[in-house]
């Protein structure tokens, strides 16, 4: 009997332990395939929403948070008090464009959705935005609204239809291309329109502002500064601070993960602990057939890193399903629906990853029963009843 079909013969021979040994490998690396996939495609669509706000600075309210950093790149409800005379005044410093919106909160069919007040004519070209059905808005405080890729879907919502905010009709103008991001969960309407919907005359949420020298973006915050006081944060800053805060909640997600791997690990050890007392027998006949203890160590060892490599492709497997069916579940909370965007974000090299690190944590585990084995002696394995 070759050494490939001795393992495979052992570990089947108690098929109850062998599955569920197998299923606390699997369930653990799920959960850490899970969690690992779900991070990597939040942090991706992160950067996306970042870059997609297409400004360079960022003017918030008076000391406002991290939270509110994240509250505009997820298209949340923000605290609205930056007045037009703040405007204006940020809007007179030469060499930048400074575009104020206005970010609230509406239901459509009793399911939440983002509304955002936007300056029309500017916000097209800011934006790069381009509509795919319907049209645009024809003027500055025209009454309407025009819906995002999704939101359109979801509510099946086309040009001529109506779409009802804060219990006001406005005419579906128009719905954009898909971007990828949170504007296709989102509901636009002119500035003045959402100002006057939302009780909210002369005041904004943020101002996103676009510089035309690069290399002068803290002196324009500098400028900012002095003319308001506002906060201002850098594009770089802003993704900065929400990547710390995405990463220690990922941090903690995969640190409980880990401790399911752990478990998954000392039952591994269990098992072959439990197969060494119980295979006695069979290793002195082993021994007495000339295998030597280099031999039965690689038998042990190899029969656990079976159980890992198993396991490993079952928890990829199932982690990869696993974050496909969470991903819209999870995109519904506001502090994480920059996974939305990210689907599609499977990584394979993350996935052949976890299916090693399977694997060498199976192998580690099995070193020391696998060495208990190999110290066996002839005399006290074939003796052993």
């Amino acid at each position: 009997m070759t050494p490939a079909k001795l393992v495979f013969k052992n570990i089947v021979r108690r098929r109850g332990r062998f599955v569920f040994t197998l299923l606390g490998i699997v369930i653990g690396m799920a959960s850490f395939v899970t969690f690992v996939a779900l991070g990597g495609s939040l942090t991706a669509q992160i950067k996306k929403e970042s870059a997609a706000l297409g400004a360079n600075l960022v003017v918030t309210p008076k000391g406002s948070c991290a939270f509110e950093q994240v509250s505009i790149l997820t298209g949340e409800q923000l605290p609205t008090t930056i007045t037009a005379e703040e405007v204006a005044a940020i809007r007179a410093i030469p060499g930048m464009t400074a575009i104020p919106f206005l970010a609230e909160r509406s239901a459509i069919q009793n399911r939440p959705v983002s509304v955002l007040g936007v300056p029309t004519e500017e916000s097209l070209p800011f934006k790069g935005w381009r509509v795919s059905a319907g049209r645009y808005f024809s003027s500055p405080d025209e009454h309407g609204a025009l819906l995002g890729s999704v939101v359109a879907g979801q509510f099946a919502l086309q040009p001529g239809g109506e779409v009802t905010i804060r219990g006001t009709r406005l005419p579906v103008l128009g719905v954009l291309e898909e971007t990828g991001g949170k504007d296709d969960l989102t509901v636009f309407l002119s500035l003045p329109v959402a100002q006057r919907l939302y009780d909210q005359q002369d005041r904004v949420s943020y101002v996103a502002v676009r510089v035309d020298d690069l290399e002068e973006v803290d002196a324009y915050a500098l400028k900012i500064k002095d003319v308001v006081s506002l906060g201002v944060v850098s594009d770089k800053q802003m993704l900065a601070s929400v990547l710390s805060i995405v990463g220690t909640v990922s941090v903690t997600l995969q640190l409980i993960a880990a401790v399911a791997v752990l478990a998954a690990a000392f039952g591994i050890v269990n098992t072959m602990m439990t197969a060494t007392y119980e295979r006695k027998r069979e290793i002195g006949i082993l021994q007495a057939m000339g295998a030597t203890r280099g031999t039965i160590f690689r038998l042990f060892l190899l029969e656990s890193g079976i159980y890992g490599l198993l396991g490993g492709i079952g928890g990829a497997a199932l982690g990869l399903v696993a974050s496909m069916l969470a991903t819209p579940l999870i995109s519904q909370n506001g502090a994480s629906s920059f996974v939305k965007g990210a689907q599609g974000g499977i990584d394979p090299l993350m996935l052949a990853g976890a299916v090693l690190f399977s694997t060498l944590i199976a192998m580690l585990s099995g070193l020391y029963p696998a060495w208990r084995a190999s110290r066996l002696s002839p005399v006290e394995a074939i003796s052993y009843e």
